[in-house]
Parts: structure tokens; sequence; C-alpha cells
């Protein structure tokens, strides 16, 4: 199972990578909204945790592009925590949204759940 991480914070993409690998998943990292974009076209990614607040495009834009070729799951991960921001992520369709500061265990924990979810129900999820 190979995460993607598109967060500009090398910090934050490096604490959140070492939790998931530390649970068994293989993690990319992107700081642009563009070259995750460019990497999803490529294929092989299973899930992607994807901050908003990205210095070229919004993680929503990649969210919305995402959308239109693939139904891979999305976490969002982001410091924006207003209520409209939580709503206009899930209406994109982001399977989840998780606000800075966050917990790294939380975090793979959420992954879990929502792979398990998507196992349970039988979809099959990825690149169109």
């Amino acid at each position: 199972m190979n995460i993607l991480i598109v967060d500009d914070e090398p910090a934050i993409a490096d604490t959140l990578s070492y939790a998931l690998r530390a649970e068994g998943f293989a993690t990319e990292c992107c700081t642009l909204g563009g070259e995750a974009l460019a990497r999803l076209q490529q294929g092989g990614v299973d899930f992607v945790v994807l901050d908003v607040g990205l210095p070229d495009i919004t993680g929503f834009d990649v969210c919305r592009a995402l959308r239109r070729d693939s139904d891979l799951p999305v976490l969002f991960l982001t410091a924006r925590s207003d209520e409209v921001d939580r709503i206009v992520g899930l209406e994109l369709g982001g399977d989840d949204y998780v606000t800075k500061p966050f917990s790294p265990r939380e975090v793979a924990s959420r992954v879990r759940a929502i792979l398990r979810r998507l196992h349970a129900n039988g979809e099959s999820r990825g690149q169109a």
C-alpha cells in the first residue's frame, strides 16, 4: 500500500511518513500540488494525504483534479480548521479531514479505518 503525502512542510511530511511506515505502509512525499498531480498520473498510489495550503495550487484544486480521473482515498491534513474548509474538503471528495496540529498515530489509524471501510464495502478505488 503506497501513500502519497502532499505537504510543503518537510517536518510534517517526515513525521507522518515515519508513522505510516511504522504501520507497514510505503510512503512518498511531494511538496507541490502540481508535482503531486504529475506523480498521481504515473499510477501506483493507493492513498493520498493532502495539505490544503500548498504554495502553487490548493489541495482543494488537487483533489478536484484527482476526482476527474480517480476515486483514490484522500485524507486532508491541514491547518485550515474553519467549518467551511472542512465542508469544502469533504464535498470535493475527501474521505476525512484532520486539522494541524495532529497526532501521527491518529492519522495512521484514520488511514487504516478508511481503507478497512473501503475493503469491507468491496469498493475498487484507483485510477480510472
